[in-house]
């Protein structure tokens, strides 16, 4: 009976540091997650207001441009938003998901992350129009409040039991509902519409942000290689910066105000 309970003994504390081992582990996994979204992201803010300034002019004499909110364009400016080259900059930042999500399974994770810092500067070039269109202060403002509810959902996504997996599929859907609705409003020009879109992509995007932080705890594996390990950490990175983004870009279109 000694020897029985010794065994057990001995069963416990090693599961409780196997346990341990895990849980330091999955914080690394997840930590290693999130910095490399916040450097894509302050590397998106910087890429955007770069853009912004070499785009922009206070200067009668040097813009070439003007549009109805009295924002003056550079040459750099006229051609980035009022050419063809302006769908080039809007479409890129897709292309760039597509080729990552699709190789990333081949590179190795010094490749993987430099194309998602490739992605990150090519998404700001794209969203730097914001700046043509809301106001600074409320743009700075939206951030803050897109960072905060960022934060809560994705530590309710991390801590909460819950399974989170049945609502994958409902968001999903709702993501490519998003899409067409949008490219019908292209043609429509409905603000009612518009108004819609906003509040359901909101809905969405917060949805997807618990659930795939859930996900992408899930798909820690403790003996996963430094290669494998790196090459998650940095999908897991561009999921959770695509929800950041788009839950931003619709909480902005709701408390944006406009130039």
């Amino acid at each position: 009976m000694a020897d029985l309970r010794n065994y057990q003994a001995r069963v416990g504390v090693a599961g409780s540091r196997a346990d341990a081992a895990i849980d330091e582990g999955l914080r690394a996994y997840m930590l290693k997650v999130y910095n490399l979204m916040a450097l894509g992201l302050a590397i998106t803010g910087l890429a955007a207001l770069g853009t912004v300034m070499v785009a922009t002019t206070n200067d009668p004499a040097s813009a070439v441009a003007t549009l109805a909110n009295g924002k003056m364009l550079t040459n750099a400016g006229a051609l980035l938003y009022g050419s063809p080259l302006r769908w080039v900059v809007m479409l890129a930042p897709l292309g760039m998901v597509f080729y990552l999500s699709a190789r990333v399974h081949t590179m190795s994770v010094s490749a993987a992350q430099t194309t998602f810092w490739i992605f990150a500067g090519l998404m700001g070039l794209s969203l730097s129009s914001i700046f043509l269109v809301y106001t600074s202060a409320s743009i700075v403002q939206t951030f803050f409040i897109t960072a905060t509810a960022f934060g809560a959902l994705s530590l309710w996504g991390y801590t909460t039991k819950r399974d989170l997996s049945g609502m994958g599929t409902f968001l999903v859907m709702g993501v490519f509902g998003l899409i067409i609705a949008m490219v019908v409003n292209i043609f429509l020009q409905s603000s009612a519409l518009q108004f819609a879109i906003s509040a359901i992509g909101v809905l969405v995007f917060s949805g997807l942000t618990a659930y795939d932080t859930q996900k992408i705890k899930e798909m820690y594996f403790e003996g996963d290689d430094v290669l494998v390990a790196g090459r998650k950490a940095t999908m897991g990175a561009l999921t959770l910066y695509l929800d950041f983004i788009n839950l931003f870009a619709f909480l902005l279109s709701f408390l944006g105000n406009r130039e």
